[in-house]
């Protein structure tokens, strides 16, 4: 064998050896792309089921309790149809604020667990306490899911009753927002409320 084919070999051999890292790197890449596509879609999947209504009374607690006054309210039926479930109100649309209401959200499932309001006079003795947290909450994010809806821009205040009118106006003045006049909307206000529960 002359010295040009053993170049041409040689060469030949270094490349034959180098194919397999760089089909590695690429089988590698191509799979990580692929694998992260299917996390992404699986776990977009399981935070979309848990917003439904469906999820939310899966569980006799909610179901029960809450659920069951919220089916006698204006957010239930309606005169235009139109109706707000549970993740309207109490989870937000944007992608951060909702990962963080579904961090929080644990607390509830270690609740679930150790049953600490697995009857109705479990629930009724924490209500407060757990409506003061969800107060809290939408006062903290200036009531974001409630605008999701409504907006004091968008409200035609010529068709609201004088009261109505006068509030809203008041809360634009002061930087209230909703969730400070709008307390059991869509439940009954807990037993027990002082005076800055209800301001």
């Amino acid at each position: 064998m002359n010295k040009t084919d053993q170049a041409a070999t040689g060469g030949f051999l270094d490349r034959l050896r180098r194919a397999p890292t760089l089909y590695s790197l690429l089988t590698l890449a191509i799979g990580g792309f692929v694998a992260g596509i299917v996390f992404w879609g699986g776990f977009n999947t399981v935070v979309e089921a848990t917003n439904t209504e469906r999820f939310c009374i899966s569980c006799h607690e909610m179901k029960d309790n809450v659920y069951a006054e919220y089916t006698k309210t204006i957010h239930y039926t309606n005169r235009t149809g139109v109706r707000a479930v549970c993740a309207d109100c109490h989870v937000p649309k944007e992608w951060v604020p909702k990962m963080i209401r579904k961090v929080q959200a644990t607390r509830e499932l270690y609740g679930k667990v150790v049953g600490s309001i697995d009857t109705r006079e479990k629930f009724e003795a924490k209500r407060l306490e757990l409506a003061r947290r969800e107060w809290s909450r939408m006062k903290a994010n200036d009531s974001l899911e409630c605008r999701n809806c409504h907006t004091i821009a968008s409200m035609d205040v010529e068709k609201q009753k004088p009261r109505a009118q006068k509030s809203h106006e008041l809360a634009v003045k002061n930087k209230e927002t909703c969730i400070d006049c709008h307390k059991g909307i869509a439940h009954h206000k807990p037993a027990g409320m002082t005076d800055a529960d209800e301001q």
